[in-house]
């Protein structure tokens, strides 16, 4: 007797449920809440730094895993007197309206209500049309 004739047997196709709109935008709310973190670690002076897990060889030649700490580049730089504030997709610079990709503050204390805006714009869809156009470019490239 086959061990697999004692097995209900069936053809299923997996269906991922997971819509590709909503993925994308809670990666770009995860990058607005670490530049929170960013912003907060600037005004005391510092840098913001996170643990990444990756795969490495040890003296024995194993691949084990190791945190190693990763900093974290603001989106945001002082230039013209002011700050300059940008929205990223992964590595790329979102046009905001189309157009301008950076929004200028004079402190950087006013960073953080930029930061909310673009968190409201995301949770609403308005950067939507921005991230598909961020994504055709790197395509393209």
């Amino acid at each position: 007797m086959s061990f697999l004739a004692k097995l209900n047997l069936k053809t299923v196709q997996r269906i991922n449920h997971t819509d590709p709109v909503i993925a994308r935008r809670e990666k770009l709310l995860a990058g607005i809440a670490e530049q929170h973190f960013a912003l907060d670690a600037m005004l005391c002076g510092g840098h913001y730094v996170t643990e990444v897990t990756r795969w490495r060889k040890n003296e024995a030649g194993e691949r084990v895993q190791v945190d190693i700490k990763k900093r974290v580049r603001p989106w945001f730089f002082q230039q013209d007197n002011g700050w300059y504030v940008q929205c990223r997709y992964g590595a790329r610079v979102l046009t905001i309206n189309g157009k301008s990709n950076a929004v200028f503050v004079a402190k950087l204390d006013e960073v953080a209500k930029v930061l909310e805006a673009f968190k409201a714009a995301t949770e609403s869809g308005e950067l939507d049309g921005a991230v598909v156009a961020a994504m055709s470019k790197a395509s393209k490239a």
